[in-house]
């Protein structure tokens, strides 16, 4: 899970608070869901400039996951112009998390 970006408790702010739409993937090393969500992940960030993914390892950030409210993952949140405007839970396939890019754009 090295290719997409990550943040921490102390680096999330500055993540999302630059404009446009942010993805974070809370995930942990230990979730099978997790692991396959990855690469479908960044395969879209390879794809598409209009969007921004990182990812929160739950274990690493435990004040984020908190805040956020992730109580299971996979667990991926949006945020426009610093804002939480969606989320999904669990593996989702990739057509699904277009649509959800789109609709949030």
């Amino acid at each position: 899970m090295a290719g997409l970006p990550k943040v921490n408790d102390s680096t999330f702010q500055d993540a999302v608070k630059d404009g446009g739409l942010v993805l974070i993937d809370f995930s942990a090393t230990w979730c099978a869901p997790c692991k396959k969500l990855h690469p479908i992940l960044e395969e879209i960030q390879a794809e598409r400039t209009d969007v921004r993914i990182v990812m929160a390892d739950i274990q690493e950030a435990p004040e984020l996951a908190k805040t956020c409210g992730v109580m299971s993952v996979p667990q991926v949140h949006f945020f426009k112009d610093g804002a939480h405007v969606d989320k999904f839970i669990g593996l989702q396939a990739k057509p699904k998390i277009l649509e959800l890019i789109n609709k949030n754009l």
